[in-house]
């Protein structure tokens, strides 16, 4: 059986992905209006990468005999001034998810459940490669500084993006 105070802090992480998974899609749905195909590609992605994150935890409470509380996800932002503030926006969101992440897995520690923390191990190596990959489409879209041409060929390189399920734990 699950630790009570684990187990509600892992429900408060699949809230977190799943408005994750939310906040993306508003992300998609800006970018469908202003027909930037491959931003809105990576969105995409990102959507699908969060919804596996929740589902994992998810899967990993009711593995450990837990209960799985969905609450209320909070309405995301829907409107942003260019693609820089987007990714600006994205990397503060994905750097708060980091410090939940860790929070999450402080709270195994305190309870000393190591397979909680094993398990939580692959959420900490998955939050890297998050920032960075955010950090990256940032830093071009600052090189590019509005110029339409070049947001033209980022969007296109975007749109390669794919999605690849994860195997999480």
């Amino acid at each position: 059986m699950m630790n009570e105070k684990l187990e509600n802090a892992f429900n408060d992480q699949i809230n977190a992905e799943f408005y994750s998974e939310y906040f993306y899609l508003a992300m998609y749905a800006y970018f469908e209006r202003m027909n930037l195909q491959g931003f809105k590609n990576w969105m995409n992605v990102q959507m699908q990468e969060e919804h596996a994150h929740a589902m994992g935890l998810f899967n990993y409470v009711h593995e450990r005999g837990g209960k799985v509380v969905l609450k209320t996800i909070e309405q995301p932002k829907t409107d942003w001034n260019s693609p820089l503030e987007v990714f600006e926006d994205i990397l503060k969101h994905e750097q708060l998810v980091t410090s939940k992440i860790n929070a999450l897995t402080d709270v195994a520690d305190e309870v000393k459940d190591r397979a909680a923390v094993s398990f939580l191990d692959w959420f900490i190596k998955e939050q890297v490669e998050e920032e960075a990959n955010v950090g990256n489409v940032l830093k071009t879209l600052k090189l590019v500084c509005g110029d339409a041409q070049c947001l033209y060929m980022l969007d296109k390189e975007l749109a390669a993006r794919t999605f690849t399920a994860p195997v999480i734990g």
